[in-house]
């Protein structure tokens, strides 16, 4: 019997969602009967081939896109399309930063706009650059940043806001191998110790397995639920040494086989 008054919290909860779009040649069906939950201090990955409808469920959670039929919601509130949850950040897949902001005032955006006042905002700002090893750089512009350092600072932009709730849409897609395992790096230390809720986008099984507690692998379009995988590994994780294991390549062969299933019926199609 679970024991109720010591389960985690259900802080997303889909149910049933389905998302159609039109088109000249009749509406298409991206997402069917897709339901699952997101406890409270989970990591959670969303994965799945492209054009599978992962982004399309984000954005719909994320209140960005109106649904066609099932439930969303956020700590039992249903999410309401266009209207903002200030418990939710969002990280897209492309950086976001302003190239006219310097990284100060890039990372303390948010708080300027809600008015915090100018030393809290500078104490905060000076502590997201040191956390993600931006030191020295406050003062310059994004022109002057590769690509993994202006990803930083637009996941600082969002996590110095203190969401209690962190929804990530393929952030570290663009970046190369050994960018993106520094920022794989830099995202499990900051989550160690704020533990937000987080519903991550991913269509690389490994940055899945490093990163996540929980795999929602998602079918071929329309992308409904193929299968939950729970991911055991201890942490603190070392998002290197961790692929290194024999208990990770006996789980990434595991789910490669149900996703090389998806892959191939998006090529058959």
């Amino acid at each position: 019997m679970v024991d109720s008054l010591n389960s985690p919290r259900t802080r997303i909860a889909v149910e049933h969602l389905e998302k159609r779009f039109k088109s000249a040649g009749g509406d298409v069906l991206a997402v069917d009967d897709v339901s699952f939950e997101v406890k409270q201090g989970e990591f959670v990955a969303l994965l799945g081939p492209s054009g599978c409808g992962k982004s399309t469920i984000l954005n719909m959670v994320a209140g960005l896109l109106d649904r066609t039929a099932g439930r969303i919601c956020i700590d039992t509130e249903d999410v309401v399309p266009g209207k903002v949850n200030r418990k939710v950040g969002y990280v897209f897949q492309r950086d976001t930063v302003f190239p006219w902001r310097t990284v100060e005032a890039n990372i303390g955006y948010g708080l300027e706009i809600g008015g915090a006042p100018k030393l809290d905002r500078a104490k905060r700002v000076a502590r997201a650059i040191e956390v993600a090893g931006l030191s020295g750089w406050g003062k310059s512009f994004p022109r002057t940043l590769s690509g993994g350092m202006r990803q930083r600072v637009a996941l600082m932009r969002t996590l110095i806001m203190e969401p209690e709730i962190l929804l990530m849409d393929e952030p570290f897609g663009a970046l190369d191998t050994h960018t993106k395992l520094e920022m794989h790096k830099t995202l499990l230390e900051i989550w160690e110790r704020e533990r937000q809720t987080v519903l991550f986008v991913t269509h690389d099984l490994g940055e899945a397995l490093t990163l996540s507690s929980r795999i929602i692998l998602l079918s071929a379009r329309p992308g409904r639920l193929k299968e939950d995988f729970e991911v055991p590994f201890p942490r603190p994780r070392d998002a290197v040494s961790l692929r290194e294991t024999p208990e990770f390549g006996r789980l990434y062969s595991h789910i490669w086989h149900a996703l090389g299933e998806e892959f191939r019926r998006t090529k058959v199609e």
